[in-house]
């Protein structure tokens, strides 16, 4: 996983919906509602419950989407409210692909960084691999991973390092069992395929100042695994803001003019969603990811102004 890319032509300018094919483990955490607030734009009402709110990371693989062969890791700052539904805030996004990375920024609107992903495994003894959390009752037995595995598993950790300036950062360590990060050909056993909708928000960067939602349509099957254990190498370099640069934009500058936090206060920030409680962990296999062009979100003033007097 060390170097996943191959040699091939973007094709990203075939144009929307762009699809992804791979895997990918997307794991649910409590996120304190006051950390997520502080990264999550201000026009945006958070969803939160006795104070959290709903953010955790994607970890996936792609074998196959317009930038080739790629890695991405998503931290997911929390959950903002969009009638009828609800849409996800990612506050920093990491792939080991220049062309993943240069589309995430300028055509969705991520907060996307380059980064290097590698990988080591051991074998270990693995006596109580299956830890149920509070979801665990009301989910059907199927969906959990086989309890008749044996015993010996492989751990894997997998190490993410922001490449930044010619430099390398650590940024992450993320700690779990090989079938969850490799597929198993020898499972005998198949969960149902769904289909699914994930909205998101985007924008409020650097590189695209505007606020903007998109949603990626996903057909894959999921299982339940063991949350997988995540450690925060670095504070200095996890930020989801960009450096404002003197050619910024007037409404970027504005953007990160009303944030109640610094630069360096954002950057901890990040770390402490990377590192919040897991709640519930899923593997996503055989996916397949259609991600439609993002929209405009209008303010309220706009479509209040478009109403009373027309749109030009």
């Amino acid at each position: 996983m060390e170097t996943p890319q191959t040699k091939r032509v973007s094709s990203y300018a075939a144009g929307p919906p762009w699809v992804f094919k791979g895997r990918a483990l997307y794991q649910l955490h409590l996120v304190k509602a006051e950390i997520a607030r502080k990264i999550i734009p201000k026009e945006l009402k958070l969803v939160q419950a006795f104070g959290y709110t709903l953010g955790g990371i994607f970890l996936a693989h792609y074998d196959d989407s317009p930038a080739g062969m790629f890695d991405e890791l998503v931290v997911i700052a929390g959950t903002v409210w969009n009638p009828p539904t609800s849409c996800a805030w990612a506050a920093r996004v990491l792939v080991n692909s220049k062309d993943a990375c240069n589309h995430g920024r300028k055509e969705i609107g991520l907060p996307s960084h380059l980064a290097l992903f590698s990988q080591s495994a051991q074998i270990v003894d693995d006596q109580q691999h299956i830890k149920k959390n509070l979801f665990s009752k009301l989910l059907p037995k199927w969906a959990w991973q086989n309890n008749k595995c044996p015993k010996l598993r492989e751990k894997l950790e997998m190490e993410i390092s922001e490449e930044k300036d010619s430099l390398r950062k650590p940024f992450c360590h993320i700690n779990t069992m090989g079938d969850v990060i490799e597929p198993k050909p020898q499972r005998t056993w198949r969960t149902p395929s769904i289909r699914m909708s994930l909205p998101s928000f985007s924008g409020c960067t650097e590189h695209q100042p505007q606020l903007l939602n998109y949603s990626c349509d996903v057909e894959c099957r999921i299982r339940i695994v063991q949350p997988s254990k995540v450690l925060a190498s670095d504070y200095q370099y996890c930020s989801h803001v960009y450096q404002s640069s003197s050619d910024a934009t007037s409404n970027y500058k504005q953007i990160t003019a009303s944030r109640d936090t610094t630069e360096n206060d954002a950057q901890s920030l990040v770390v402490s969603v990377l590192i919040s409680k897991p709640i519930l962990s899923l593997v996503f296999e055989h996916m397949k990811v259609h991600v439609k062009a993002p929209t405009l979100v209008k303010k309220k003033e706009q479509v209040k102004r478009e109403r009373t007097y027309g749109t030009s």
